[in-house]
């Protein structure tokens, strides 16, 4: 969503009323982000929407299980079907402007050093190429192993 790319803000007043920037928490971080998550789901826009009902629909569910507006490190994920560690974003147009796209991309390069694969889609790719961006997103699920009990118990991936 384009909220999911603000950073999270820093808390505290300097002297004069300023900010002044003092690190939140991991506790206070963590119940930020999912407060904000929570909103966030709320206020899905058009083309999250119409992304979210189609997924439901189309893509396969067995061993994939999507969450939407979801905290994922320090960020929150569109789109995360955590089994398969696969995010799908939904960028605005915004998303297009120089600054939004260094930090998309130091954003996608942080959730892929965490094992993560990001897919990103414009809003208008959603809205009017829905079968390709479908698709992407079905061949994504479907190339991904799923982790698999091992004869000990544990959750080695499948080869």
């Amino acid at each position: 969503a384009d909220i999911t790319h603000k950073p999270l803000p820093l808390a505290g007043r300097g002297r004069g009323g300023g900010m002044k920037p003092t690190k939140l928490s991991r506790q206070d971080t963590t119940a930020l982000q999912a407060s904000r998550a929570k909103a966030m789901r709320r206020e899905m826009t058009a083309p999250e929407k119409k992304l979210w009902r189609e997924m439901r629909a189309r893509v396969p569910t067995t061993g994939t299980h999507f969450r939407r507006q979801v905290p994922v490190d320090r960020y929150i994920a569109d789109f995360c079907a955590f089994a398969l560690k696969l995010i799908v974003e939904v960028d605005g147009d915004q998303h297009g402007a120089d600054e939004a796209l260094v930090y998309d991309a130091t954003r996608t390069a942080r959730l892929e050093a965490l094992g993560y694969r990001v897919l990103r889609f414009s809003n208008r790719d959603v809205m009017l190429e829905t079968e390709s961006v479908l698709d992407t997103i079905y061949a994504a699920v479907v190339a991904t192993p799923t982790p698999s009990p091992s004869p000990q118990g544990g959750g080695e991936q499948e080869a």
